[in-house]
């Protein structure tokens, strides 16, 4: 059989993000922010005007946005430990990913990819669920013979959002 290195990296691709979204669903928080780099950005960009989303985190308004992984465990610690009154009792939820193509070829140590996705969330203490669906960029490096998320940028296509919004609804 040939190698196919373009099909290796798209394989490697496709796993962490399948990854990612399970671990979220099945709320393996700790295998969650282990595909985290300790430098990465998450961000989800908020929306100028319509179909025009804010392009710098650190000087416009965003749903989300962590400057780092360390950000990502404090929103964990807050979620295990029930201070966080949105995720008490925790919603349920269901990510489905799909098109996950490249932005651009990939290298040895780093690729971009891009993805659609939809979450379904159940909140039990109003007995609602809610959609929620968009694209996501990933920039995921190579280190230690893993590919891990360097960047993540998740892009809502929702209009309106009837509910609060957290990293696990996305």
């Amino acid at each position: 059989m040939i190698a196919d290195p373009i099909r290796d990296f798209r394989d490697a691709g496709v796993d962490v993000i399948e990854r990612e979204a399970i671990a979220i669903d099945e709320q393996r928080w700790d295998d969650w922010l282990a595909l985290f780099t300790p430098d990465c950005e998450y961000w989800m960009p908020s929306w100028k005007a319509d179909g025009t989303p804010t392009n710098d985190p650190r000087t416009e308004l965003s749903h989300i946005y962590y400057a780092s992984r360390a950000g990502l465990e404090d929103r964990i610690v807050r979620i295990r430990s029930g201070r966080s009154p949105a995720s008490n009792p925790m919603p349920r939820t269901l990510h489905l990913v799909g098109q996950i193509r490249f932005i651009e070829p990939p290298a040895a140590a780093r690729m971009r990819l891009r993805s659609s996705w939809a979450t379904q969330v159940y909140f039990p203490r109003t007995r609602e669920t809610h959609a929620f669906f968009g694209t996501s960029q990933h920039e995921l490096v190579r280190r230690d013979d893993a590919w891990l998320i360097a960047k993540k940028k998740v892009t809502l296509l929702n209009d309106y959002i009837p509910t609060m919004l957290d990293i696990y609804c996305v």
